[in-house]
């Protein structure tokens, strides 16, 4: 299957370079390119195709006002501007991409291993945000640069880059919660505790308002369901135990400046299944955004003085992946109706017609 073997080619080419730093980085820029065209440039690909295509369409009747009064105004933003300029709505696919992928690069560019960081988030971040849930998919490039806000210990700024997120989706205001974290050098106990009473008004400020109410109605009240979510949000908290038993000790030794990220990023792994209780939807929303955080976890492996059985510690995530991966797409009918067969309008519409405006 096409996606298997990209996923494996990736993988493979991550290894065949891993002892030659200048090989991996002008690899990471063609693996960048590559996924950023095979993404962006897709045709009737991807779960959420239809749905954004009917919001395509309502954004030609939104009048300005109506625009940045709406729940993600940067988005309605960039589907009036579309609409105002007769672009056809894949070009919608090509923006939510650009922006996704120049957030992610911003974060790929501080690991050792941009290539690893990268070939690391395709099976699950990567295949389904900006292959299909693309407004997230979007939001999440947006924070991945206030993640490396969070690193460089500048409050204002990540504050500025998690509400600018929330202009294509309102889910990334849940990220103003760790503002209380970003200054300081340690992540102490009071601090964690003053970011605790500080969540419950933030909380309850998320929790209100219309954005809140429709997500109430349709993933709580009416139980909506997540396909694969449990799976998702399970292989994200058994990462981030990985973290804590083999990882947070070698990772704090090397008084690496994103420490701190990656021991929050650990937390809010294991935290997220606290959500599936309550609705797989809204855990797996919040699990996306913690995906970059593990990739980073897991690039960093190799770079790590780990006593023992580094090497094997370093291939777990690619040998788990490819697995995981490879099961989902032979055995869900859910993926083979969103992604199969793959197209691409780069070199022209499939049959020669542009898709309708």
């Amino acid at each position: 299957m096409l996606y298997v073997a990209i996923v494996g080619t990736l993988f493979l080419l991550r290894f065949s370079v891993a002892e030659q730093p200048r090989a991996r980085h002008q690899l990471y820029y063609v693996a960048m390119l590559g996924l950023f065209l095979f993404s962006a440039f897709r045709y009737e690909v991807g779960c959420d195709w239809g749905g954004y295509y009917y919001q395509y369409l309502r954004a030609e009747y939104k009048s300005f006002e109506q625009v940045l009064a709406s729940r993600e105004p940067i988005w309605w933003g960039v589907l009036s501007i579309q609409r105002y300029f007769s672009l056809s709505y894949p070009w919608a696919n090509v923006a939510a991409s650009f922006v996704f992928f120049a957030g992610f690069h911003v974060l790929a560019r501080r690991q050792p291993d941009p290539l690893a960081f990268l070939v690391l988030a395709f099976p699950i971040l990567i295949i389904n945000m900006p292959m299909s849930g693309i407004r997230q998919g979007a939001a999440i490039g947006l924070i991945c640069v206030a993640f490396c806000a969070f690193m460089d210990k500048r409050t204002l700024r990540f504050v500025f880059w998690v509400v600018l997120a929330s202009g294509f989706h309102a889910s990334a205001l849940i990220f103003l919660l760790l503002a209380p974290l970003v200054g300081g050098k340690r992540l102490t106990l009071g601090r964690l505790a003053l970011t605790a009473v500080l969540a419950v008004p933030g909380a309850f400020l998320l929790a209100s308002g219309d954005a809140a109410d429709m997500a109430i109605d349709r993933y709580i009240v009416n139980e909506v369901d997540a396909f694969g979510a449990a799976f998702r949000v399970a292989i994200l908290a058994l990462s981030g135990l990985f973290f804590f038993m083999f990882l947070r000790k070698p990772w704090a030794h090397a008084s690496l400046g994103d420490y701190k990220m990656a021991l929050v990023g650990a937390l809010g792994m294991l935290a997220v299944g606290m959500l599936l209780p309550v609705s797989t939807v809204i855990g797996d929303r919040i699990a996306y955004y913690l995906i970059p955080l593990q990739s980073m976890i897991f690039a960093r492996i190799p770079y790590l003085s780990i006593p023992r059985s580094r090497a094997l510690y370093a291939a777990l995530p690619y040998l788990g992946l490819m697995l995981v991966f490879t099961v989902w797409t032979l055995n869900s009918r859910h993926f083979q109706q969103c992604y199969l067969p793959y197209q691409s309008w780069l070199f022209g519409f499939p049959g020669g017609v542009p898709f309708r405006n």
